[in-house]
């Protein structure tokens, strides 16, 4: 028989007050008094809306990581051109950004990390969440293209995970050596990229 929540309320409440505590501690860091703590409820009333402590962790990464792509889409909506639209991804996060990663950092990153060897669920949420945000990419690339913004001969694809890598590897850098001059240099070799496909 299929799991139900008591309470979907109780449940989106749940969420957000772990969110964090996931993206920080990560999975096997985070106990169950952690989420009791945060959310001042009971073990029956968290288990009582998640079937164990692996739900909270997948439904957790799902809210930081939607938070995540509506914080990128909502700037990116703020342009017109394909260019700036990419050169969001290049900004939004550099040393002097007007936005800031999550509580923790980025999630995809700190869940990966974590999730690759340890939990075949969340890796399997981290990889859709990547694939995601490579197509997206992909289709302003495309796009842009199609408006004779960018040179018709860009590998789209190839582009996109590039970005993808560095800007991944740009936090790395920047948070594992509380240096994020580091993250920004990288991400001026993301702008550069964005910059070389433009048509002359």
């Amino acid at each position: 028989m299929k799991f139900q929540p008591r309470s979907e309320s109780t449940r989106q409440f749940i969420i957000e007050r772990t969110a964090g505590i996931f993206n920080v501690k990560g999975y096997a860091g985070t106990s169950l008094s952690d989420l009791t703590e945060a959310t001042k409820l009971t073990k029956g009333s968290i288990y009582g809306n998640f079937e164990n402590k692996e739900d909270v962790a997948l439904a957790a990464f799902d809210y930081n990581a939607a938070n995540r792509v509506k914080t990128a889409r909502d700037k990116i909506g703020t342009y017109s051109s394909y260019k700036d639209k990419l050169l969001v991804y290049a900004t939004l996060y550099g040393s002097g950004a007007s936005i800031t990663l999550p509580e923790g950092g980025c999630p995809l990153l700190n869940t990966g990390t974590e999730a690759d060897d340890t939990n075949e669920p969340l890796r399997q949420r981290v990889a859709e969440a990547l694939l995601q945000w490579k197509n997206d990419l992909v289709d302003l690339i495309q796009q842009g293209i199609t408006a004779n913004e960018f040179r018709a001969d860009v590998d789209a694809n190839r582009l996109a995970l590039s970005m993808i890598a560095l800007i991944e590897g740009g936090i790395l850098l920047g948070k594992s050596t509380k240096n994020y001059e580091y993250m920004s240099t990288v991400l001026e070799t993301v702008k550069e990229m964005i910059n070389a496909i433009e048509v002359d």
